[in-house]
């Protein structure tokens, strides 16, 4: 059976048992307090906290994800970045017993695979949560044969995703791979309890079930294969990379990186300094310096590879678009290749690198601290990468403060606080903050709903604004957009803010700074019916105090990612 067949297979089965199927959602979440869509129930937070689902209570998805915790872990049997989750949810739906049959009746009966064994969790005294004796009396029932073990927190409670959220004890399913070693492949959560910022549990009104199996790993024992790299779904890549590149370990990073760039770009991300155009770039950099190293250092197009990746996955994710994968890809090599000669010369002079010498490698050539590890594997022995990170937070910290002292301290900061600036400043400023709420609307009217917040910057002189873009707007668009703007301000809505819990201000529609990391308990900033959008403030009372809203300019910044520049008069 191949991993396409599998996947179908297990989306059909839960239809025929009732459950909607929802497409992938994308990999950059929503969710302000995650990073990247790490897990199939991220898009179904909501409906597990009270929300009505518009899918009813049970959907199943197969669901793209990224998980940045597993880069330094990549090039062994079973580590990727990019995998796909297939996934079943109830939000007040079922519960444990039918979750259990359900997925012992995949994968004994349509799979036919013999389970080695199944987990449950121990409990937890320290937070009061107890042994799950339920999910154990259930398996018994079901087989009184299989063998069943407990276990902690540490690999049986999942959750949350992010800071906060909904989470709960987990039953998994264990087989054996092709080399005769049990792993886990299902791993079965129930949301019975919510974990807040502080750290304590409460129990949930509804609880729900949520699970994950990853399809590399299950494609893996269906097929019979030691490592999830010889599976369908992995090794027509591999054979793509040129033979020059031996090392197994290296062969499987670009393998995985591969797919990664892939779907990051097909996302709309765009390689970039900042978080996840960040760990964009650390890929496709670090997959240049392996073919670079390894095939007489002649750069690879990436061209046979991104199409395989596309045509073996167009049907699914139609997202895939081979020219903007390739643009995006030529464009970042472009500007890297020489700079990256330059930095591995530098790396050959030195006798040892620690963190402070990483981040200058870093930041003189933009080598990644992955990219320092695997080249210089006896010179980094010491260099970990929580040395690197701190490096890398305490440069940030002083840029920072560098920039507030250039610019005199006049932008808006975070919680609506404009320091060093006067009066009629402080009033143009909030001024120009209110239209940035308007523009953003607007925006998101007339070019469509992949329309978010990537950055935002504001003077007393002009506001700029950051979205992801593919091309340059027409003179129209930004004649409608500006026009937009001018009528909401000429409307005199009203501006107020009521506070409520984060996960709830999303759900209802809420826009928000993806890169931000919100509390608990936010600001909701409404004008009138037309604009809604998580912010600390300040804002005007009333949209007819901004004045006339006038476009400057429209530019690119980088591929992908247009901004507006905009005054008011």
């Amino acid at each position: 059976m191949t991993g396409k067949e599998i996947k179908e297979l297990f989306l059909k089965f839960f239809e025929e048992r009732g459950h909607k199927i929802v497409p992938s959602s994308s990999l950059l979440s929503d969710d302000p307090s995650v990073l990247f869509t790490t897990a199939g129930m991220q898009q179904f937070k909501p409906y597990y906290l009270g929300e009505k689902s518009p899918y009813g209570n049970n959907a199943a998805s197969v669901q793209k994800c990224f998980r940045t915790s597993d880069i330094d872990s990549v090039g062994d049997e079973s580590h990727l970045t990019f995998f796909e989750m297939l996934g079943n949810f109830s939000f007040g739906g079922y519960f444990k017993e039918e979750a259990i049959k359900y997925a012992y009746e995949f994968i004994a009966k349509k799979l036919k695979l013999k389970i080695d064994h199944v987990s449950i969790f121990e409990g937890d005294k320290e937070n009061g949560i107890p042994t799950d004796e339920e999910s154990e009396k259930i398996w018994k029932k079901i087989d009184a044969s299989l063998v069943i073990k407990k276990s902690g927190k540490e690999d049986n409670f999942w959750g949350p995703t992010g800071e906060e959220g909904p989470c709960g004890p987990t039953t998994e399913i264990y087989v054996k791979n092709a080399g005769g070693k049990s792993i886990e492949i299902w791993n079965i959560v129930f949301n019975e309890y919510y974990k807040n910022k502080e750290g304590k549990f409460e129990k949930l009104k509804t609880p729900g079930v949520d699970t994950g199996m990853g399809l590399e790993r299950l494609t893996m024992v269906v097929q019979n294969k030691p490592t999830i790299f010889e599976t369908d779904l992995l090794s027509p890549l591999m054979n793509l990379i040129p033979k020059d590149i031996q090392e197994q370990r290296i062969r499987r990073i670009i393998t995985d990186h591969y797919r990664g760039i892939t779907f990051l770009i097909a996302d709309g991300l765009r390689p970039s300094n900042k978080e996840q155009g960040y760990v964009l770039r650390r890929l496709i950099r670090r997959v240049m310096m392996h073919e670079y190293l390894n095939t007489q250092r002649i750069y690879l197009s990436g061209e046979d590879m991104f199409k395989k990746i596309i045509d073996e996955n167009k049907d699914f994710y139609p997202s895939l678009d081979f020219k903007t994968t390739m643009d995006v890809w030529s464009e970042e090599s472009s500007k890297f290749s020489l700079t990256l000669k330059n930095g591995l010369k530098e790396i050959d002079k030195l006798k040892n690198i620690d963190a402070a010498t990483a981040f200058k490698l870093y930041e003189s050539f933009g080598l990644s601290y992955e990219l320092i590890k695997d080249y210089a594997a006896e010179k980094t022995k010491d260099l970990k990468r929580e040395d690197f990170d701190k490096e890398f937070a305490r440069h940030q910290e002083i840029s920072r403060a560098g920039l507030e002292k250039k610019f005199g301290g006049h932008g808006l900061k975070e919680g609506g606080e404009i320091a060093g600036a006067s009066e009629e400043e402080k009033q143009r400023v909030i001024k120009l903050h209110s239209a940035t709420h308007l523009l953003h609307q607007a925006l998101f009217d007339v070019l469509g709903g992949q329309i978010k917040q990537m950055g935002s910057d504001i003077n007393s002189e002009r506001l700029r604004f950051d979205f992801p873009f593919e091309r340059k707007l027409t003179t129209e668009e930004i004649g409608k957009i500006e026009a937009i703007v001018n009528e909401k301000i000429k409307e005199a809505l009203p501006v107020g803010f009521k506070e409520e819990a984060k996960d709830q201000a999303i759900a209802e529609g809420a826009k928000a700074f993806f890169k931000v990391k919100y509390p608990d308990q936010v600001k909701v900033y409404s004008m009138g019916d037309y604009s809604k959008e998580i912010c600390n403030g300040p804002h005007v009372e009333n949209t007819d105090e901004i004045g006339k809203f006038k476009i400057l300019k429209e530019e690119s910044v980088s591929a992908g990612v247009r901004r507006i520049k905009a005054t008011i008069e």
